[in-house]
């Protein structure tokens, strides 16, 4: 299922008739139970893209604290449970968080998530920190053309941070590759099933 749906659609309605075992994108309500209590299933694509990436260049994250700005079933909300599960202190930044600046200048681990874009600037970071943009947003530029820009200022926090994901081209393959994982994995547990 493709988000979001067309108006009038109940998403959760229509993401809860898909089977947990085949419900690839990992959003429907048993597999993120599944995911808040360690459970195997099957974990949302992009925050397991997200924490891919992080595994690859921090190796052991135990320790580290961890900010997540956005607060979304689709992404904020696991990839907190991930970062929780990785051992790391996590706090979660959203609409109502005061100061989230100065939140996020504590993160060894900044993953963003909100759909602003170029709304965490390079002083909210931390310097060395570990910068994940989730976000993307076709913007205007002055000669009439459009470019994509995340949810991070990146010409100055590419300054500061001691690794950051690009936009385009950092979390998007990775989402990508994390969908091919789970219909595998989906796959496998249907096999399974049949077998028992």
């Amino acid at each position: 299922m493709q988000l979001p749906l067309p108006k009038g659609l109940d998403a959760r309605r229509i993401t809860n008739a898909i089977a947990p075992d085949k419900d690839v994108d990992g959003l429907g309500e048993v597999n993120a139970g599944r995911l808040a209590v360690e459970l195997p299933g099957i974990v949302p694509c992009t925050p397991l893209g997200c924490l891919l990436l992080l595994r690859d260049q921090l190796g052991d994250m135990k320790g580290k604290h961890a900010v997540v700005i956005g607060a979304s079933n689709l992404v904020g909300k696991p990839m907190a449970l991930l970062l929780l599960g990785e051992g790391c202190t996590v706090s979660i930044a959203h609409i109502h968080t005061r100061d989230t600046a100065a939140l996020a200048r504590e993160a060894d681990i900044l993953v963003v998530a909100t759909g602003c874009r170029e709304l965490v600037r390079g002083s909210w970071i931390k310097p060395g920190a570990t910068v994940i943009d989730v976000g993307i947003t076709r913007t205007q530029t002055a000669n009439g053309k459009t470019r994509l820009v995340g949810d991070v200022a990146f010409d100055e926090a590419v300054q500061v941070a001691g690794r950051i994901t690009p936009v385009p081209g950092g979390v998007g393959p990775m989402t990508i590759a994390c969908l091919l994982k789970n219909t595998l994995t989906a796959a496998q547990m249907q096999i399974k099933g049949q077998a028992e």
